[in-house]
């Protein structure tokens, strides 16, 4: 499946993801070693990823991350 997330937010982007993925906010906590509390608020935008975290998260799913030149 191809979704264009250029449009979105990565808050809205992996919180789209992980949703249509079944998994919880806990369970995606637990795979990325943080807290509930810091999906949480990622997923609000209050807190930005790091790029290390996008990385990870991309990974988890088998994403990939393409970034393009302007």
């Amino acid at each position: 499946m191809e979704f264009k997330a250029n449009k979105y937010k990565p808050s809205e982007t992996f919180k789209f993801i992980r949703q249509c993925s079944g998994v919880t906010q806990k369970e995606l906590a637990n795979k990325m070693g943080k807290s509930l509390y810091w999906v949480k608020k990622n997923e609000q935008n209050i807190t930005r990823y790091y790029f290390e975290d996008l990385l990870k998260i991309a990974n988890l799913y088998g994403i990939e991350i393409i970034i393009k030149k302007k």
